[in-house]
């Protein structure tokens, strides 16, 4: 199967999953809230923040926790709708083929991954190793979410593929340690951690 087409996310796609209050999946509090944990974990850890690159962005609603936390920080919106980039302004790309001549500090990856193949994805997650030289934060339902009913399939895609956790953390490992919350050190961050501090260790 091949991943999601770029005709996917047009106007309809967000009046659907994000506009309409009762058909809507984005919760600008819950943002909110997740920023607040994100950028104070990443103050705690002394993780520097200067540029940061949120991947489909969406209709930006990281930015103002982003801003609050690292206000000199800069923020740059990727995003594979057309549509979006239209209203919004923001950079298109994929995260499976978006290049920078700089690493970033910051790269926020929510809800994107489950629209790839397991090729594409694979090769995401590489390239999320080589766009981030600091933290990354990823959200992505995986199978084992459907099968325990942790999320609610009458207000998500059924277009999402079902990849397996192990499948994502797989591709994760090689460039990043895992966290918890999401949250994931690169490997290149000069951050010293506590063993316990590393899910599985170091």
């Amino acid at each position: 199967m091949l991943s999601a087409s770029d005709q996917w996310f047009d106007e309809a796609y967000y009046q659907r999953y994000y506009f309409d209050k009762k058909t809507s999946v984005a919760d600008p509090g819950h943002v909110q809230r997740l920023g607040d944990f994100v950028c104070s974990y990443l103050q705690f850890l002394r993780v520097p923040v200067r540029r940061v690159l949120d991947v489909g962005c969406g209709i930006g609603l990281w930015r103002e926790a982003l801003s609050k936390h690292f206000p000199n920080a800069q923020y740059n919106g990727l995003e594979y709708s057309e549509y979006l980039c239209q209203r919004y302004g923001w950079e298109r790309g994929s995260v499976v083929n978006y290049r920078s001549a700089e690493p970033f500090d910051l790269v926020i990856c929510q809800g994107v991954l489950p629209y790839l193949s397991a090729a594409d994805l694979q090769t995401a997650l590489h390239n999320l190793g080589t766009l981030c030289k600091g933290a990354l934060y990823v959200e992505a339902v995986a199978r084992e979410d459907y099968e325990q009913g942790t999320i609610d399939e009458d207000l998500t895609d059924p277009r999402l593929f079902r990849h397996r956790a192990a499948l994502y953390r797989r591709g994760l490992s090689h460039g990043f340690i895992e966290l918890g919350g999401g949250v994931w050190l690169s490997r290149k961050a000069e951050v010293p951690l506590f063993a316990l501090e590393c899910v599985g260790g170091f």
